[in-house]
């Protein structure tokens, strides 16, 4: 049976469900009623379900966000953090960071001769006035490139660009995926994919979309032969 019914009083007036899990498609009520329901379903807005009474948390109900192998591999990247004078730095957590994680990007001659760096390193990077004061993985990277010690520090300095792909591999997904959740709803779910991902991707980056003026974008468009010009 439908979830959206007319209410019998002659009026007219179609009843909406709140909740999105209730409601019908469009396309399964009369012909003469899919525009009342569509602007109905617009006029009630979002619906964020709500419960007065929420289950107690805990590992059984709730499942890891993250699995155990990307909790593994976010600690082992901490042993790259330069906060606290590199007070994080652990040889052993970047040798295996290497060698489990990243073993197409070393090889086993490599591998060992990272240890040997990273016994220099400690020494070297941690004492050196130009490298001191640094917040991040990628403060680091700038640094140790400004520095020269890039390329004294080859496979240290390629391993860090590796982690450096992590928050881009991992957050911007789950980002995408939310953010689809808003662009591509019931009621605009026929785009086509070039145009879902061009909104996605204005979507996700929008702090740097905001900066772009209407203008510009004016612009950019008349640089192509159009039909119809927009100034």
């Amino acid at each position: 049976p439908l979830r959206i019914n007319r209410v019998d009083d002659g009026s007219g007036v179609l009843v909406v469900e709140r909740d999105l899990g209730l409601r019908c498609q469009l396309w399964d009520l009369p012909v003469n009623d899919q525009e009342k329901a569509r602007k109905a379903y617009v006029k009630c807005g979002a619906y964020h379900f709500k419960k007065e009474i929420y289950p107690p948390t805990g590992p059984e109900s709730h499942p890891r966000r993250f699995s155990e192998q990307a909790t593994e591999i976010l600690i082992l990247c901490n042993s790259l953090n330069p906060k606290d004078s590199f007070s994080s730095l652990n040889i052993d957590d970047v040798c295996s960071l290497a060698s489990k994680y990243y073993p197409a990007d070393f090889s086993e001659q490599e591998r060992n001769n990272l240890r040997c760096q990273l016994q220099h390193y400690e020494l070297d990077v941690p004492t050196n006035p130009r490298i001191q004061n640094l917040s991040s993985v990628g403060d680091l990277c700038q640094q140790l490139a400004k520095t020269g010690k890039s390329v004294d520090y080859y496979l240290i300095d390629r391993l860090i660009r590796l982690v450096l792909t992590l928050p881009v591999s991992t957050a911007t997904t789950e980002r995408a995926f939310s953010a689809m959740k808003v662009v591509k709803t019931r009621l605009q779910n026929k785009m086509e994919d070039m145009f879902l991902r061009d909104c996605l991707l204005i979507y996700i980056e929008k702090e740097i979309a905001v900066g772009f003026s209407t203008d510009a974008i004016i612009d950019e468009f008349n640089t192509t032969d159009r039909r119809v010009d927009f100034e």
